[in-house]
């Protein structure tokens, strides 16, 4: 994707800075356009991601004060024997009579969790991560590791939601957050923003139908939380329509925005695998090509719900860290890190198979945003590095 254009909102940045973000932002006015997903080829239909302008609606699920047009987005809660009882997938965007639907009760279960984020690309190659880094807080790291711990449970979305969807597929979901990680990269955002953005994406999949013309802006209004939570300087809401090739309105992504705020029930501080595995580096020292690569690989588990939606963004944390560790340094999973989280290596074992599957792959698939952001020499260039053909696991 062509940069031409950017520029960074000042010449220079103070350590605290740099650690909560990855680069310069991007001025209104000096942005490419990203252009809209293409067209799913294992989907329902012929009709591509996301609709054109004008395209006809179903009616859309609110409460009292807050009904919107029907023209804005099509979205719905999902009960869990409706796709099958449905003749067709039409019946499930019905009008409900509002008292009947509790779009908040769906999402009890989502509680508060902590946030935190670390860039590794000021630091030199062969320097390693320690404990005086800013955000380690050595003295309560136990305390926010159980924390995070604790959190995550009630944070993931609900396993086998795609089965429930009427119009989108698994390999649609995959486009759409190989575009985040693409659109992320324009815009020089954290690491965390995207993670952020695809567990916002998830949960509200988890609670809610969604029409493929939509699909897009509900990513859309993901990334546009996910910056505002996590970034110092998030772009501005003009650039997250451009980067749609104005495929939606100002409006229309407001409106998904609060839809998305209140689903979640407003809980945001979602624990993911990069906080996890920056914790893991934080715990336990590795030079920073190591940390690199891990952050790389389990950043590619954000592309596959399934299998990886069965496994705790802790656990996913081990299983790059144990990928990373071995890929370079022959070493798995350090006693200090099963003193500290109480994994065993057979309990990573599972997970840290399918992600050495999913690396081994990485350069053959068609979505290559994560291939492309790993290979500059921010991050090492550790997506050029060849994968191992075998693990030393019985």
């Amino acid at each position: 994707m062509s940069s031409s254009g950017l520029a960074p909102y000042a010449a220079s940045m103070n350590m605290s800075a740099q650690l909560r973000v990855d680069g310069p932002r991007v001025k209104a006015g000096q942005r490419v356009v990203l252009g809209v997903l293409t067209n799913d080829h294992h989907g329902r239909s012929t009709q591509g991601l996301p609709s054109k302008h004008g395209s006809a609606l179903h009616n859309v699920i609110v409460h009292g004060d807050d009904a919107w047009s029907s023209s804005d987005f099509d979205v719905r809660v999902v009960e869990p024997d409706e796709v099958q009882a449905a003749k067709h997938p039409a019946e499930l965007f019905a009008v409900f009579n509002p008292s009947e639907l509790q779009i908040l009760s769906t999402v009890n279960d989502f509680t508060s969790g902590s946030s935190l984020d670390a860039s590794m690309q000021s630091l030199p190659e062969d320097e390693m991560v320690t404990s005086e880094d800013v955000l380690s807080v050595a003295e309560y790291a136990v305390e926010i590791h159980q924390h995070l711990r604790d959190c995550e449970l009630r944070y993931r979305s609900k396993p086998g939601y795609m089965n429930k969807q009427p119009d989108i597929t698994n390999s649609m979901r995959v486009i759409l957050v190989d575009w985040l990680v693409e659109v992320s990269e324009e815009y020089k955002l954290c690491s965390e923003t995207v993670h952020l953005a695809v567990n916002y994406l998830d949960r509200f999949l988890s609670c809610m139908s969604v029409l493929r013309g939509k699909l897009q802006l509900v990513g859309t209004a993901a990334i546009l939380l996910a910056a505002k939570y996590e970034e110092i300087y998030p772009p501005e809401l003009n650039e997250f329509v451009y980067v749609t090739d104005d495929t939606y309105t100002k409006k229309q992504l407001l409106r998904m925005e609060h839809l998305m705020l209140k689903v979640l029930s407003f809980d945001m501080t979602a624990p993911t695998s990069h906080q996890f595995l920056m914790q893991y580096i934080l715990e336990e020292a590795v030079c920073v090509k190591t940390a690199n690569l891990a952050l790389y690989v389990s950043e590619l588990s954000l592309l596959e719900v399934d299998p990886f939606q069965h496994y705790l963004p802790s656990m996913i944390a081990a299983a790059a860290y144990c990928l990373a560790n071995y890929t370079l340094n022959r070493a798995l999973w350090p006693d200090s890190l099963y003193a500290f989280t109480g994994y065993t290596l057979s309990e990573i074992a599972p997970c840290l198979i399918l992600l050495h599957q999913l690396h081994l792959a990485a350069k053959s698939r068609p979505q290559q945003a994560i291939c492309e952001k790993y290979r500059s020499t921010k991050y090492c260039r550790v997506s050029l590095i060849k994968p191992l053909e075998t693990l030393p696991l019985h």
